[in-house]
C-alpha cells in the first residue's frame, strides 16, 4: 500500500549524537506505515462534504476526514488515540486506538462520504508511546560503547521502534531498562550526511 505521510505538529522527541538519533513521531500520529492488521473494524463515511474544509480552501474528502479525526484524537478522546495514517489510493484512513465504542462511533460519524476508516486494536495510547519514545531517546548516551542507538519513534501500528546497529546486543539491555512492553528492537543502517 502506499501511503502518504501527514507530518503535522512538532517532533515528539529529536536529540542527535555522532550523525543521528531520529524521532519520527508527530504530535498528530501520522506515519508512512504498511498496514499489517488482521480484519479490522470499518466503517463507511456518510457524512455530506463541503469541498471546502474549515480554513476556507479546497480539499478532498479524506483529509477533511482526516483533520476532523485529529482534532477528536487531541481532545475528548486523547486517552485512547494511538495513530493514524493514510491510504489515499483507497481513500481510507487507518486509525488504531484502545478499543472504546465511543471514540469509535465518533470517528466513523464524521467521516465524510466515500471514506473509509478502518479501525485497529491498540493496548496503549500515543501519550504514553510518546513518552516512552522520549525516556529511551534521553538515555541514549547510556549504551555508549555497547551499541549505536541509532533512532526512536512511535510506530502508529502501537508500539516504539528503537533503531540500533547491532539488535542481538541492544535488545535484552534496552527491554532490561524500559521493559519489552510496546518496544521493538530492529536494526538500521547509520544515517548520512547528505
Amino acid at each position: 500500500m502506499d501511503y502518504r505521510s501527514l507530518a503535522a505538529g512538532t517532533a515528539a522527541a529529536a536529540a542527535v549524537v555522532g550523525l543521528a538519533l531520529y524521532v519520527d513521531a508527530s504530535e498528530k500520529g501520522h506515519a508512512d506505515v504498511d498496514v499489517v492488521s488482521t480484519a479490522p473494524e470499518t466503517c463507511a463515511g456518510g457524512r455530506p462534504g463541503s469541498g471546502v474544509d474549515e480554513e476556507g480552501t479546497d480539499d478532498t474528502p479524506l483529509y477533511r476526514t482526516i483533520a476532523r479525526i485529529d482534532e477528536l484524537a487531541a481532545g475528548r478522546h486523547a486517552d485512547v488515540f494511538t495513530g493514524l495514517a493514510v491510504d489515499e489510493d483507497r481513500d481510507a484512513a487507518d486509525v488504531w486506538r484502545i478499543p472504546s465504542a465511543a471514540f469509535d462511533a465518533a470517528v466513523c460519524d464524521l467521516a465524510e462520504k466515500g471514506v473509509t476508516v478502518r479501525l485497529h486494536d491498540a493496548d496503549a495510547n500515543r501519550a504514553e508511546l510518546d513518552a516512552l519514545a522520549d525516556r529511551i531517546g534521553e538515555d541514549m548516551n547510556r549504551w555508549n560503547g555497547t551499541f549505536q542507538l541509532r533512532e526512536v519513534g512511535v510506530d502508529e501500528h502501537g508500539y516504539v521502534s528503537v533503531g540500533v546497529d547491532d539488535p542481538e546486543v541492544a535488545r535484552p539491555l534496552i527491554e532490561d531498562a524500559f521493559g519489552d512492553e510496546h518496544i521493538r528492537v530492529e536494526h538500521v543502517e547509520q544515517a548520512g550526511l547528505d
